[in-house]
C-alpha cells in the first residue's frame, strides 16, 4: 500500500486505544483523531486507507463508510504536531492491529484535512462488497435485523441512497445467512424520496412473524462516482472520480492494471484490457489523486487514495466493454 515518503516512528499497539470523529455533524461524521500519549492527535491527511476507516467507524459502533473525503483550505488546530499513519493489510478486525506510525507533518498537506461519514443508522453486512449485504438498522444504540416482510423497494431506495450506494438492484431473504442480531420491531413505509431511512414513517407490528431466512438482504448498483470521459464511449477514456461535489482527475504515477480493473469492474464495464497515460494532459492547477487497489476491490473508493497536489500525467483506462450490470428488482 502507498504510504507518506517521511521519516515514521514505530508506535505501540497501546498508543491506539481510542478514536473519534470531531468537527462532523455528529459521533458519526468528522475529523479522525486517535488518543497518543494522553493527546488527541490527527490521522495523516495526505492519503485515505480505506480499511482503517472502515474499522473505525465499526469501533465507533457507526455502521458503514458512507464517505472519506479530503478538504482543502483547513486551517488545523494542530498546527505543526506530529501525526498518526495507519497501514492496514485488510484483514484486521480492530485498529489496534493494523500497525501505527508517529509522523511529522509534510508542509504540503498542512492544510488538507480527511473527512470521515460513517452511516450511523443502516448497514449492510456478510455481502460481496460495501453495498451488498444483509440489511441491519440502529435501535436504541443496538443492530438489528430487518423482516423481509417488513421492507420493500422504496426502502430499498433510501437505503442505497443513504449509503452512497447507488440503487437497488436485487431484494431478497436468506442469501447472505441469518444474522446474529434479532429482529426489530418497526415496519418501515418509505416513500423512497427519503435520504436517510430514520426519517421514514413506521409502524410496529402487532405481532412477532418472523422467522429464520427472513432476514431482508440487499444489493445495490454501486457508488456512481467514477466515470471515464474523452474516448469512444462509458468504458473507455480519461479516468475521473467525483470527490466533494467536484469531479476530479486520477494520475498516471504508480498506476498499474490492478486499479484499472477495480474501474472495469466498477462501471460494469467487463475486463480491464489496458491503461495508458491520456493524451489530454494534465491539470497541474487542480488537485486529484494517486489511487492504489489490491486488484479485488469492487469500487475504487475502497482502494487506497493519497492526495496529489497536481495531475501532470492523467490516466486513461480501457474496458473490454461487456456489461456485467443486471437489475433483477
Amino acid at each position: 500500500m502507498l504510504t507518506a515518503v517521511i521519516l515514521m516512528i514505530i508506535c505501540s499497539t497501546a498508543d491506539l486505544s481510542e478514536v473519534r470523529l470531531v468537527d462532523g455533524d455528529g459521533l458519526c461524521s468528522g475529523i479522525p483523531e486517535v488518543l497518543h500519549e494522553e493527546e488527541w492527535r490527527k490521522l495523516s491527511s495526505n492519503y485515505i486507507e480505506y480499511r482503517a476507516v472502515e474499522l473505525l467507524c465499526k469501533e465507533l459502533n457507526c455502521g458503514d463508510v458512507i464517505s472519506a473525503t479530503f478538504r482543502s483550505n483547513f486551517r488545523d488546530k494542530h498546527g505543526d504536531q506530529p501525526v498518526i499513519d495507519l497501514d492496514c493489510e485488510g484483514n484486521e478486525s480492530a485498529l489496534s492491529e493494523c500497525k501505527k506510525y508517529r509522523s511529522p507533518i509534510h508542509p504540503d498537506y498542512r492544510n488538507i484535512s480527511v473527512i470521515v461519514s460513517c452511516s450511523d443508522s443502516v448497514r449492510l453486512v456478510d455481502g460481496a462488497g460495501r453495498c451488498s449485504g444483509r440489511v441491519e438498522v440502529k435501535s436504541h444504540q443496538s443492530w438489528t435485523s430487518v423482516c423481509e416482510a417488513d421492507f420493500d423497494r422504496q426502502d430499498a431506495e433510501v437505503v442505497c441512497r443513504e449509503l452512497d450506494c447507488g440503487t437497488p438492484l436485487t431484494l431478497q431473504g436468506a442469501l447472505y445467512g441469518e444474522g446474529k442480531h434479532p429482529f426489530g420491531t418497526n415496519q418501515f413505509q418509505c416513500k423512497g424520496s427519503e435520504n436517510r431511512l430514520l426519517t421514514c414513517s413506521t409502524s410496529d407490528k402487532e405481532e412477532y412473524t418472523c422467522t429464520s431466512g427472513s432476514a431482508v438482504e440487499l444489493t445495490c448498483s454501486g457508488p456512481d462516482d467514477v466515470r471515464l470521459v474523452g474516448g469512444s464511449g462509458r468504458c473507455a477514456g480519461t479516468l475521473e472520480m467525483f470527490h466533494g461535489g467536484e469531479w476530479r482527475g486520477v494520475t498516471a504515477d504508480r498506476w498499474s492494471m490492478k486499479e484499472a480493473a477495480v474501474v472495469c469492474r466498477q462501471l460494469g464495464c467487463g475486463s480491464a484490457v489496458k491503461s495508458p497515460m491520456s493524451v489530454s494532459g494534465g491539470d497541474e492547477t487542480g488537485w486529484g489523486f494517486h489511487i492504489a487497489c489490491f486488484g479485488s476491490e469492487s469500487a475504487v473508493k475502497e482502494c487506497t487514495m493519497l492526495y496529489s497536489s497536481k495531475i501532470r500525467y492523467p490516466v486513461g483506462v480501457v474496458c473490454s466493454g461487456i456489461s456485467t450490470i443486471t437489475n433483477e428488482v
